[in-house]
């Protein structure tokens, strides 16, 4: 056995797996990445490789009671969705935040599938997952705004982009939470239990299709592959519509989990030896444990196939989950359920905010991470180190204006956190604060 060698899955981390290799596989294939894309995946894959490691920064804190003998730092963290220990983190909050907004009535879960003869069209042009999202949206406005039309109903939708399959393949897809039911013209909820699955199938067909056609309109090759794809595919393109979800915490949880997620759990990868890497995967036609070995270089080279450009949005709202449509609809349906479950109280949605580092941390594992181990006072902010910049905050300079505003904030009974208040270029808003950076826990 190799010294690479690991029997242990659970030890088995794809983080090491890229600092072994991705020098290597950028000599080799670099200039395979697509022109577009290249920018966007090194700089995923470097923050990865330097996620949690205190010597690309961190923040430094001492026991004041222990006169600075007991120390701690906390690297910072990349918070990249590529990176499998951010990802969960990520998801954590954008679920917490569409508690904001997600409508207190039943949902559905629906899949838009592409065939495998159009895949790499859109590996070739990643700006066109938009218009999947958008095409997706399309098919579940057309059937509400067809089924009452002189009433002019407007359902809500968020879909969620995916790039990969169960085998890491580029296989793009689009989840869809769908409300069971719109709003009409005269702002009155009408619930609708489902819509039906072969309307799907073939208006996702038509739309995709009708779409490709208007993107290549004098081309004679892509009009004959249309033509093939409606006599190959006569039911339609698959489309999944059957999970229901009542409640919508549970529904927000639900998609939340399709968000973020990476394109392999660490969980699944069986064995890696250095040169090769074994995972296996749950066949999504048959259900059956399959199993797939690739050379790490071509395991790397899946992995970065779904990593979207920056700044592309990978979740987009339709109709009553836009914007400006959003609270209003909030209204309405708190209306409707008051009216129909005869509730004494209407329910808005509660202002969230996101989890501190050392929340999630005492959540996790039931102990104050900050908590000195000597004397169990906790721990105070010190310095903040970044590799590029040097120290940008530290006690010595900042700490003055620190303190004032934290015991401003606990005689007005507003501390809310320990390190709420930094002053100087560091400041954030009244629940902001530096741990919000430094997402993952690391003793030196």
């Amino acid at each position: 056995m190799r010294a690479h060698e690991k029997e242990n899955k659970q030890s088995i981390k794809i983080v090491d797996i890229l600092k072994e290799h991705w020098e290597r596989f950028l000599q080799i294939y670099g200039e395979k990445i697509p022109e577009d894309m290249r920018e966007s995946v090194i700089e995923a894959v470097e923050k990865a490789i330097k996620c949690g490691d205190p010597k690309y920064g961190y923040a430094e804190y001492i026991c004041t009671n222990c006169t600075g003998s007991e120390k701690k730092k906390v690297a910072f963290t990349c918070k990249s969705r590529f990176c499998n220990r951010c990802g969960k983190v990520y998801i954590e909050k954008w679920v917490e935040k569409q508690t904001e907004r997600i409508l207190e009535i039943g949902h559905r879960h629906m899949v838009f599938t592409v065939p495998e003869e159009l895949r790499v069209m859109f590996y070739r042009n990643r700006d066109w997952l938009k218009d999947l999202s958008d095409k997706a949206a399309e098919v579940i406005q057309y059937w509400y705004r067809e089924k009452g039309r002189k009433r002019g109903y407007e359902v809500g939708a968020i879909a969620v982009i995916h790039t990969f399959g169960r085998d890491l393949k580029f296989n793009p897809h689009v989840h869809v939470l769908v409300t069971e039911g719109a709003i009409d013209k005269n702002k009155i909820w009408k619930g609708v239990g489902f819509i039906p699955y072969d309307y799907l199938r073939k208006a996702w067909q038509k739309v995709l299709l009708d779409w490709l056609k208007q993107k290549y309109p004098e081309s004679t090759r892509i009009k004959e592959q249309i033509n093939r794809l409606y006599k190959q595919y006569q039911k339609g393109f698959y489309v999944y519509a059957e999970r229901r979800m009542k409640s919508a915490k549970g529904a927000a949880k639900y998609i939340g989990r399709y968000l973020a997620r990476p394109a392999i759990a660490e969980y699944r990868i069986l064995e890696y030896d250095g040169e090769r890497v074994r995972f296996w995967y749950e066949d999504h036609e048959t259900h059956e444990r399959k199993e797939e070995e690739l050379g790490v270089l071509e395991f790397i080279g899946r992995l970065i196939y779904h990593i979207p450009k920056k700044n592309f949005k990978m979740v987009r709202r339709y109709g009553l989950y836009r914007r400006d449509m959003n609270k209003l609809a909030q209204k309405i349906i708190g209306l409707w359920n008051w009216v129909n479950r005869k509730a004494n109280v209407i329910k808005r949605p509660k202002q969230s905010r996101a989890k501190s580092w050392k929340e999630r941390m005492e959540e996790a594992f039931g102990k104050n991470p900050l908590k000195c181990p000597c004397c169990g006072q906790e721990m105070e902010l010190w310095r903040i180190w970044h590799y590029k910049y040097g120290t940008i905050w530290s006690f010595e300079k900042d700490g003055v204006i620190y303190f004032e505003e934290k015991e401003k904030k606990k005689r007005n009974g507003r501390d809310r956190r320990s390190t709420a208040g930094l002053g100087a270029s560091l400041r954030r808003t009244e629940e902001g604060n530096l741990l919000q950076l430094s997402l993952s826990e690391m003793w030196v």
